[in-house]
């Protein structure tokens, strides 16, 4: 009822039940949206699923549309207090329909550019093959791979096919939305902050270097608090007359007080001889 005259953050105690809670309220209301937090801690040398960064960053974009019906955002603990890039999920999306004018050069790199690997043979989420006039892409949200037909610059097929066999199996229906793979992308400024900080964090050394050369790996984003100085909070994104619940406080209270004891911790020992 209270969705009916305010947008909604529901914060839970974890990822599951905040997983539930979706899928029980979108049986009763129509605009409810997950952001779900990251599997890795933010100083953990290692990286969130492609899946979880795209399905973050699709909240975000759905956010910034001023959408008839008040949405209903649901987020475990973790998701509202880890903080996010200011950029992130700001620029515009690409989005791929039959017929549209498309340099097939100009798609190849603006998925490099969103951190997609591209591979000679497409099994997994965020990779991508190019073979003449044909870009085989497997976007994050998507259950399977799709395969872009190019005539010149325009889109002249689109289709899903199977890993399996590498078969053509549907047409795609509409447009089709390109989110990115990461939340840290390697723009010219980021590569730039690398170089510069170097020398500053000798620990960090080596990971930045890479950084400094465009490469993506497995945890970089532990340096996103070395390399962004503007991050915001998920509540920050949400409309203005927004109301909190918190679902099961007493557990919010303590998990963010874990998280937040474990993320000091981490970041002492990922930058103690810095």
């Amino acid at each position: 009822a209270r969705a009916s005259s305010h947008p909604l953050l529901v914060v839970t105690s974890s990822s599951r039940s905040s997983e539930d809670l979706v899928n029980e309220l979108r049986e009763l209301h129509d605009n409810v949206l997950e952001f779900p937090a990251w599997e890795t801690l933010p100083h953990e040398r290692l990286s969130p699923r492609s899946d979880t960064v795209a399905k973050r960053i699709q909240t975000l974009y759905a956010l910034q549309q001023k959408q008839s019906i008040n949405p209903i955002v649901v987020t475990p603990v973790r998701g509202a207090i880890h903080r996010i890039i200011a950029q992130l999920g700001k620029s515009p999306l690409l989005q791929l329909e039959i017929g549209k004018e498309q340099s097939l050069d100009e798609l190849v790199r603006h998925l490099s550019s969103l951190a997609y690997s591209r591979t000679d043979l497409v099994e997994r989420r965020g990779e991508f093959a190019v073979r003449g006039g044909i870009v085989d892409l497997f976007l994050p949200l998507s259950h399977h791979p799709i395969r872009i037909d190019f005539f010149g610059d325009e889109i002249e097929d689109l289709s899903y096919f199977e890993v399996a066999d590498q078969r053509t199996f549907k047409a795609v229906v509409g447009a089709v939305e390109i989110y990115p793979c990461r939340e840290l992308l390697l723009d010219t400024a980021i590569k730039h902050r690398a170089i510069e900080i170097a020398e500053d964090y000798p620990a960090a050394a080596e990971m930045l270097g890479k950084i400094a050369e465009g490469m993506s790996f497995e945890g970089m984003e532990s340096l996103i608090p070395l390399l962004i100085d503007e991050t915001e909070s998920l509540l920050s994104r949400m409309p203005a007359d927004t109301q909190l619940i918190f679902i099961d406080e007493q557990r919010i209270k303590s998990r963010a007080a874990d998280l937040l004891a474990t993320n000091e911790e981490f970041l002492n020992a990922s930058w103690s001889n810095a």
